[in-house]
């Protein structure tokens, strides 16, 4: 099932009169298919082939989400995460995690100014509206836990002093794989935090022959212009807020992570968060597709996104080579879609 951007459902089926969505919210959804119409066909422009990758990030920003971009380097992880922020006029910064990056580098730091008498606070990187964590996996894991914080609570604490962070805020994080020289994993705890994980994957012959004929003499990304603005983002996260999502559907989403939770082929299920994530991600994924309402496709076609990277293996999926994507399709496969949510 592919994402696409066409139609609008005017009502859910079985619900009753006062339950269904009214004309403002049909509104708020040609919206979100506007700017999702206009991000997709801006970062096409830099990420060549990759359509049901700019989908899926597009979708993450419209959850509320925060995006882990997991690929060997050299297939365009930063460039995506770059793309987004070019193609929003917002603030935008950039962290290159390095071994010897300090939390204080991220978060910031209070200093003592000598004429005031008195400490006065310097943001960190992580103040903007779209930062971008280049190989954050290089970074050691105490570096790692100044963004735990931010991610989750919008919110950054230094010296007992709370800062409250400006919304839209996604950070997009790429990481090579754990294998490669110089890289740590990264802590459940912050895999947690990321709403989804992708991974993008080698061109096709056609898309890498247009790749050196565009990108082989500039940068596409000069010609970027943004196609939208912070305020309209903020619009749009709220409008996917109200898409409506069943008792039955809830139902489904709670099925699937408590089964990730009992099978033998995972030592560690999702968490109560990852079923969160699924659910705004779904509704995301609903309003792009011009629904007002989740249907199980929504959850099915998100599920190995949002929950694989959560998980960890058993020693016994380890051996039989299987990834957490494939319990994911398993899964899937076992818990029986609740007869309402259809």
């Amino acid at each position: 099932m592919t994402m696409g951007f066409t139609g609008i459902t005017g009502s859910v089926p079985g619900l009753d009169r006062n339950d269904q969505v009214d004309r403002g919210e049909v509104a708020d959804l040609d919206l979100v298919r506007d700017v999702a119409n206009r991000l997709v066909a801006s970062m096409t422009q830099v990420i060549e082939g990759k359509a049901d990758i700019v989908r899926t990030t597009v979708t993450v920003l419209f959850a509320g989400g925060h995006l882990l971009i997991e690929d060997v380097p050299g297939v365009g992880k930063t460039m995506l995460a770059k793309a987004l922020a070019r193609s929003i006029d917002a603030s935008v910064r950039r962290i290159q995690f390095t071994p010897d990056l300090l939390p204080s580098d991220v978060t910031g730091v209070s200093i003592f100014n000598q004429d005031a008498r008195r400490f006065e606070f310097r943001p960190g990187a992580i103040f903007a509206n779209v930062v971008v964590g280049d190989e954050i996996n290089r970074a050691s894991p105490k570096t790692q836990s100044a963004l735990l914080e931010s991610m989750e609570e919008r919110q950054v604490t230094v010296d007992g002093t709370t800062y409250e962070l400006q919304a839209p805020f996604i950070v997009m994080a790429t990481q090579n794989p754990i294998e490669m020289e110089g890289t740590y994993p990264l802590p459940e705890a912050q895999r947690d935090r990321f709403m989804a994980r992708i991974s993008m994957g080698y061109p096709s012959p056609a898309a890498e022959l247009e790749l050196l004929e565009v990108h082989g003499s500039r940068s596409p990304l000069d010609s970027l212009r943004p196609v939208t603005d912070a305020a309209t983002i903020n619009s749009v996260v709220q409008a996917v807020m109200r898409v409506h999502a069943s008792p039955a559907i809830r139902q489904y989403i709670v099925d699937l992570v408590n089964r990730s939770r009992s099978t033998s082929a995972l030592r560690l299920g999702a968490s109560p968060r990852a079923g969160l994530h699924l659910l705004r991600s779904a509704r995301a994924h609903a309003s792009l597709e011009g629904r007002d309402h989740v249907i199980p496709d929504d959850v099915q076609l998100l599920a190995p996104a949002v929950l694989a990277h959560r998980l960890m293996p058993s020693s016994e999926t380890q051996l039989a080579r299987r990834t957490t994507t494939e319990v994911v399709g398993d899964l899937l496969r076992q818990v029986p879609v609740p007869p309402q949510a259809r």
